[in-house]
């Protein structure tokens, strides 16, 4: 992929874009503080993957889609994407950086839930918006990529759920990169109050083999005392897009995060998971799923914070490599001085198909505190040939056993998934790429 190395829009460009939008002048400020900070501050430094030579400056910023008056205009491609026996009826779907549909039913509107794009909040919601968009789970300046984040982005969804309201049925997000050269600076705030509960679901979408374009993506979940949140995501962007991904969450006591998400991307990718576990007894449940094909580079992290006592922190990976795939899993456990009783565990799995897919699981545990309880397990390897033999030998074909093994080495993570949508979605991914 080609290198550009200086960022292709000045001050005058983000400050008419903000206009366009009618922007608040914070929002306008931080975009102006961001596009200063990344001409000047470095790339992040994932382990062993050096991503200074990928493509993360060179892209088209603008495209407008059209909109849709149902789903059932959705083209063919994003079909495996929507739950067809039971339509969802809270879902937004984002083209390009257009809001093409979105619905919500109204008895989550007269209890005061707040499911739209990020730019309608910003009109509608400012001060929600203002309270929790890159204050405290991102920040501006961590990095050039997160700098070029706030001064770039140009989409993402807003959803926010007020004190004590528990949604029964999922909210889905479609993300749909149909412009092959435009870049997704997507933005994605959950927020669930005090005794709140949310299943919240997004989809990456996008078609580019050839053009070259930049996925840039934030989201930012916030779960207040006693919540809970169920976060899903299936990313499938294209192989001419390069990805850098970066989700968090913040817990308050008692409250509890799952995550679950699929990494289906074609091209190389630089993913960050993490969750702050900053309330007395709250939990975090991390469960990802990789398959890798073709030739690129993806680096994967997936991280527990432990801040207050009693927390309790899982994460469990699952990745299968084939092509020329190269793959890094990081997995982290950090517990601070005086989270006592904190609990940290993690396992990476890691399979590689062909001969030239080279997979790498590191399990890091970091201690400051005695009081804990913490363990890790890790393996990288090939399909052993005495399991595919055994399988032959009842008459299966050589292809159908790996096929087999295969499903049988994401089930332990599929089949714990906490939402179905995302298991069946991961499920029909899985099998299209083995095949």
């Amino acid at each position: 992929m080609t290198t550009v190395t200086q960022i292709p829009f000045d001050k005058d460009y983000v400050e008419n874009f903000s206009k366009e939008f009618n922007e608040p002048n914070w929002m306008t400020e931080l975009r102006l503080e961001g596009l200063d900070l990344a001409s000047s501050i470095e790339m992040p430094k994932p382990d062993k993957t050096n991503i200074n030579r990928w493509n993360f400056l060179q892209f088209k910023h603008r495209a407008q889609g059209e909109k849709i008056a149902s789903l059932s205009e959705l083209p063919e491609t994003l079909e495996a994407f929507i739950d067809q026996e039971n339509r969802p009826e809270n879902i937004l779907i984002l083209r390009n950086e257009t809001v093409a549909f979105n619905s919500i039913n109204d008895d989550l509107k007269n209890k005061g839930v707040i499911f739209t794009d990020i730019f309608t909040a910003l009109q509608e919601h400012e001060a929600l918006v203002k309270k929790y968009y890159m204050t405290n789970a991102v920040t501006v300046d961590e990095h050039k990529l997160t700098a070029l984040h706030a001064a770039l982005m140009n989409g993402g969804a807003f959803i926010y759920v007020p004190k004590g309201v528990k949604i029964d049925t999922p909210l889905q997000t479609i993300f749909w990169q149909e412009d092959n050269e435009t870049a997704l600076f997507n933005h994605v705030i959950v927020v669930a109050e005090d005794d709140a509960e949310v299943t919240y679901v997004e989809n990456y979408i996008s078609s580019n083999e050839e053009e070259e374009t930049v996925a840039n993506v934030i989201a930012e979940v916030y779960a207040g005392a006693n919540a809970y949140v169920s976060f899903g995501a299936v990313d499938h962007f294209a192989n001419g897009t390069t990805t850098y991904v970066n989700r968090r969450g913040v817990t308050g006591a008692q409250a509890t995060i799952d995550w679950a998400l699929g990494q289906m991307n074609e091209g190389n990718t630089v993913s960050e998971n993490a969750t702050h576990l900053e309330g007395d007894g709250s939990v975090s449940n991390l469960r990802t799923v990789t398959v890798g094909t073709g030739k690129n580079i993806q680096n994967f992290t997936a991280k527990t914070v432990h801040f207050g006592l009693d927390t309790d922190g899982q994460i469990s990976q699952r990745g299968v490599l084939n092509g020329a795939t190269t793959a890094i899993f990081n997995a982290i456990g950090k517990i601070y001085n005086g989270a006592t009783r904190a609990n940290a565990e993690q396992e990476s799995r890691v399979l590689m198909l062909s001969a030239d897919a080279r997979g790498d699981a590191n399990p890091i545990l970091l201690i400051d505190e005695d009081d804990v309880t913490a363990g890790h397990a890790a393996s990288v390897g090939r399909i052993d040939e005495m399991q595919l033999y055994y399988l032959q030998s009842r008459g299966i074909s050589r292809a159908d056993a790996e096929r087999l093994i295969i499903h049988g080495f994401m089930a332990p993570v599929v089949a714990e998934l906490p939402i179905e949508t995302i298991k069946n979605q991961l499920t029909q991914l899985i099998e299209g790429k083995i095949k």
